[in-house]
């Protein structure tokens, strides 16, 4: 699957397509948490990953999720990469930082009109 970075928003139909399109219910995301823009789709993380580094964003504000579109809305998005794993911000690799959870379920919420 190709990545794609959204700025705006997606419908949940279209990430429903991306997750049928790689993983069969999920799809692997990357949010840029200063930007607050998205990088859906790829085999790995650091895939996605690295097509945002490539439009000028930090390494340092990018985390690694899942995301399964047809579960509840406090099961959706899985907080855990490889790429998360950085000694200086975070030692494993599920987010440790729950503030940091809820600024990224945040903005994937807004990005994704769940509700229309």
């Amino acid at each position: 699957m190709s990545i794609k970075v959204i700025k705006d928003q997606i419908s949940p139909g279209e990430l429903q397509a991306a997750a049928k399109e790689s993983f069969g219910d999920m799809v692997k995301a990357v949010v840029d948490v200063e930007k607050e823009i998205l990088a859906v789709g790829g085999g790995m993380h650091a895939d996605a990953e690295q097509k945002l580094l490539g439009q000028g964003s930090r390494q340092e504000s990018l985390w690694g999720i899942n995301i399964y579109p047809d579960l509840p809305p406090d099961r959706r998005i899985q907080f855990e990469s490889l790429i998360n794993i950085r000694p200086r911000q975070n030692r494993s690799m599920e987010i440790d930082d729950a503030e940091l959870r809820s600024k990224i379920a945040g903005i994937v919420n807004k990005i994704i009109q769940w509700n229309g």
